[in-house]
């Protein structure tokens, strides 16, 4: 059996940095398992002006993702702010350019996540998890969620489900991500480390 350390990526996309915070609890929960690494990674954000451009290199937080990260990492938490339910642009352009990884299946069979942040309660944390979803169960995924067990999924007022986790940021994304936020994000985390854990086990 292979006792090296297990790495999980954790790849956001943060405007305003709720995302983030939320993948930096995520990866908490992740490290709180022996032999488990987080990887954190983000993507770069995309513009409607066809000529804008960012940096190779980001002036400050996570590197940006590179499909190496993929294959390396043996568990995947994906997270994006909302955009009218949806995930956000940068999120949906960084999958739409990962065909060659999906018909050689370098994320099957391995265990993954979703979270998010939005700025109204109601403003698509469901969904924009769904949506999340859908091209990593195309990748051939092991969906993880968060079960009822976690007793802060019936307590929460302030974001929180099966689906994921999320976080209600607030319209001036200023809101601190609550308790119970940060106590469901820490469990995903941990939980997924565990499944992969115990999937790379059965290997």
């Amino acid at each position: 059996m292979n006792t090296s350390s297990l790495t999980i990526l954790v790849l956001f996309y943060s405007r305003h940095g709720s995302t983030q915070k939320m993948a930096e609890f995520i990866a908490q929960g992740i490290e709180s398992v022996p032999r488990c690494d987080a990887r954190l990674r983000t993507v770069p954000a995309v513009s409607t002006t066809v000529e804008a451009v960012e940096s190779d290199i980001p002036t400050d937080g996570a590197p940006y993702v590179e499909l190496a990260d993929l294959k390396e990492c043996a568990g995947l938490a994906l997270g994006s702010p909302t955009r009218f339910g949806n995930m956000a642009a940068a999120m949906k352009y960084f999958l739409d350019g990962t065909a060659a990884d999906w018909l050689s299946g370098t994320l099957t069979g391995k265990p993954a996540s979703v979270f998010t942040s939005t700025g109204s309660l109601h403003g698509g944390q469901e969904s924009t998890l769904l949506t999340m979803m859908l091209p990593l169960l195309h990748h051939g995924m092991l969906l993880v969620g968060l079960p009822y067990g976690q007793p802060e999924l019936m307590t929460t007022t302030t974001g929180g489900s099966p689906y994921g986790a999320t976080h209600w940021s607030g319209l001036d994304g200023k809101n601190p991500v609550s308790d119970d936020s940060r106590k469901l994000a820490i469990a995903l985390g941990k939980r997924l480390a565990e499944t992969a854990l115990k999937l790379h086990r059965t290997t």
